[in-house]
C-alpha cells in the first residue's frame, strides 16, 4: 500500500522545466531511494513532498490528505519529518537541550506542547530524551555542546529529533553528505536499525550509491526532471537507461 502518491507533478523556475510529469508511489514500510545526477530535480521534488514548494501541476497525496498549501508544522503533524542535507541543529545547545526541542512545535507563532502529548511534567520530559539519546547511543555525550559533535554524530541527533515526534514517514537528503566513510557506515546501520525496530517509512536522495545499495528496497531515478526508470536495486544496477543517465551511455552502445 503507497503511503505517498505524487502524480503529475510538474514545477517550472522561469525558464527552467524542473519537474515534468513526475509519477512516483512510496509503499508503507519501506526504503525508497530516489537518485539521478546533479540536476535533475531530486531536491525540488523533495521540496515538494514537504510542502516547501508548491507544483504547478499535479498532486502529492500523503496517506490520502493533500500537502500542498500546508505549513511546515502541519506536515509535520500528518506524520512527515524531514532530515535536511545540512544537520539543522543548535550547536551552542547541548545535545540534550536539542533533544528537548521536539517538545515543541511552533504554531501560530506561539510554542505548544506538540510531541509528547500524555506527558505534562519536565521530569517526564526529561525522561523521554533521555530514552531517545539511549536508543540513539548518545547519552553519554548528552553534556556536549552539539558543535563540537562528529557530522555523523550530528546527524544521528537530527534523526533522533525527528523520530521523537513518531513520524510515519522520514525524508532523509543527503544524509551521509560531507561524512568520513566510518560515519557513513554507521549511519547506514542506524537507519537499518530504525526500519527494523520502527513502523516507519523512509525516503531518501543520496548521490552515493553504497548508501543507496545498502538500504534502499526500491528505488526512483530522475533524470532532467522526469523519472527514467523505477525498480529494485539489482535491476537498476546496469540498468541501461541509468548508465545513459550518469555515465553518457547511449542505449545503442550498451
Amino acid at each position: 500500500m503507497a503511503i505517498l502518491e505524487v502524480k503529475n507533478v510538474g514545477k517550472r523556475f522561469g525558464g527552467l522545466q524542473a519537474l515534468s510529469d513526475v509519477n512516483l508511489s512510496i509503499v508503507e514500510n519501506t526504503v525508497h531511494a530516489i537518485i539521478g545526477p546533479n540536476g535533475a530535480g531530486k531536491s525540488t521534488l523533495l521540496n515538494c513532498l514537504v510542502g516547501k514548494l508548491i507544483p504547478d501541476t499535479g498532486s502529492v497525496m500523503f496517506d490520502g490528505q493533500s500537502v500542498l498549501g500546508r505549513k511546515p508544522y502541519e506536515i509535520n503533524q500528518m506524520g512527515i519529518s524531514r532530515v535536511f542535507q545540512t544537520p539543522e541543529i543548535f550547536g551552542d545547545l547541548s545535545v540534550q537541550e536539542n533533544m528537548l526541542i521536539p517538545c515543541f512545535a511552533k504554531r501560530d507563532g506561539a510554542f505548544r506542547m506538540n510531541a509528547f502529548t500524555s506527558i505534562t511534567t519536565q521530569r517526564d520530559i526529561l525522561d523521554k530524551a533521555e530514552e531517545m539519546l539511549v536508543e540513539m547511543k548518545l547519552a553519554d555525550k548528552r553534556h556536549m555542546h552539539a558543535a563540537s559533535m562528529s557530522r555523523g554524530d550530528k546527524r544521528r541527533l537530527e534523526i533522533a529529533m525527528c523520530l521523537s515526534q513518531n513520524p510515519r514517514l522520514l525524508l532523509l537528503d543527503e544524509p551521509t553528505a560531507g561524512m568520513a566513510r566510518a560515519d557513513t557506515n554507521n549511519t547506514i546501520d542506524l537507519l537499518k536499525q530504525i526500519k527494523d525496530e520502527r513502523d516507519i517509512t523512509i525516503a531518501i536522495i543520496e548521490h552515493d550509491m553504497h548508501v543507496v545499495f545498502s538500504l534502499a528496497e526500491r528505488i526512483t531515478v530522475l533524470a532532467q526532471g522526469t523519472p527514467l526508470v523505477e525498480d529494485t536495486p539489482d535491476k537498476i544496477k546496469g540498468h541501461p537507461k541509468v548508465r545513459e543517465a550518469y555515465l553518457g551511455e547511449s542505449q545503442d552502445a550498451a
